[in-house]
């Protein structure tokens, strides 16, 4: 079994990374927008809130997002273990997935920090061509993750549950890295 939580800004390649060890572990890369998009095409009940919210140009609210994390890992697929990307984004959050997997007698075994320099991100994600992907919007994305995200990594770190990884790497080396540290994990 399996359970992780992937931290990292923008473009460190948390979605890429955790895509690839959650196929390999044979469990679910959890990541909230795919969550929301598979809840409004199957047109749940949750699926169908989030869907007003956003044909008004809304943002959906933290507690429908939670709602879905919770109807997500409680499926049957996520049972054996799960790759969290990009949740929590905040200690708020995570206080919330404590409870949660309380309730479901489960725990997280590790939460990985993608660790990359801003100027790296920065390139990277210019490199990708989107439109949205102007430089001054990048790192303004990069401060609201940094303000959000720094007191997470601290609360994490506190409980001894965070490793941190050096993202600035070839690809296949964090792949290496991320391998090594799941078997160490499951030995325990």
């Amino acid at each position: 079994m399996v359970r992780l939580i992937f931290l990292g800004p923008p473009g460190a390649g948390k979605g890429t990374q955790a895509y690839s060890l959650a196929g390999n572990c044979g469990i679910p890369h959890i990541s909230t927008g795919d969550i929301l998009r598979s809840a409004v095409t199957q047109q749940t009940e949750l699926g169908q809130k989030a869907q007003a919210y956003m044909d008004q140009g809304e943002l959906v609210p933290d507690q429908l997002i939670l709602d879905l994390v919770r109807d997500r890992l409680g499926q049957p697929d996520a049972v054996p273990g799960w790759i969290l990307d990009g949740f929590p984004r905040n200690v708020s959050q995570a206080d919330f997935l404590d409870r949660v997997l309380q309730e479901m007698s489960q725990t997280c075994d590790c939460v990985v920090n993608l660790d990359v320099p801003d100027e790296v991100i920065v390139g990277r994600l210019l490199n990708r061509g989107r439109k949205d992907d102007q430089e001054d919007v990048i790192r303004n994305r990069l401060e609201v993750y940094r303000k959000q995200t720094a007191p997470l990594i601290d609360f994490y770190e506190k409980r001894e549950q965070l490793e941190t990884i050096d993202g600035n790497q070839a690809l296949e080396i964090v792949t290496a890295e991320l391998h090594k540290l799941v078997d160490r994990k499951k030995q325990r």
